[in-house]
């Protein structure tokens, strides 16, 4: 910093420009995207699943589950369109897989295209909670397979994700 003491008698006015605080600006956002970016930048490396849209394929032997919640925040789980409590749940889906299996005259005679899907319709407002719980309990069953129903986009058919 500049200052004068005393007078010569002829002073002028300081018309350069202060560019201290300018710089002091640029080092600190230097050294913010120099900690910033190797951050961003390190991921592991993944094959992310390809999004793709293609109708449910309805079979008679899939179940279909609806999920909500009241207003308390309690999880509601319909088989179809029967309420069930998630006992209920895991004693039906065992029954049915069970009667799938005999229908085909045992494990070694069915193939993965033979076992039923579950098929999950979660209102937009349900917690996670609630459909994580059911997913584990239908795994817990036996189904391999458990997709989402989801609301599909103007213009096309009901998309599985």
């Amino acid at each position: 910093m500049a200052m004068s003491v005393g007078g010569s008698g002829e002073e002028k006015p300081i018309t350069d420009i202060n560019t201290t605080p300018l710089v002091d600006v640029m080092l600190v956002l230097l050294i913010i995207f120099l900690i910033a970016v190797p951050v961003v930048l390190q991921t592991v490396d993944l094959q992310l699943p390809k999004v793709r849209f293609e109708p449910t394929t309805t079979k008679p032997e899939n179940v279909s589950l609806s999920i909500t919640t009241d207003g308390a925040g309690a999880c509601t789980v319909y088989w179809n369109m029967t309420k069930v409590n998630s006992e209920d749940l895991l004693n039906r889906a065992v029954a049915k897989l069970e009667a799938d299996i005999k229908k085909v005259g045992g494990i070694e005679n069915m193939t993965p295209e033979d076992l039923p899907e579950v098929h999950i319709r979660g209102d937009i407002n349900t917690p996670y909670r609630c459909i994580g719980g059911t997913i584990y309990t239908m795994q817990r069953a036996g189904f391999p397979k458990v997709g989402f129903i989801s609301e599909p986009e103007p213009g096309q058919g009901t998309v599985r994700l």
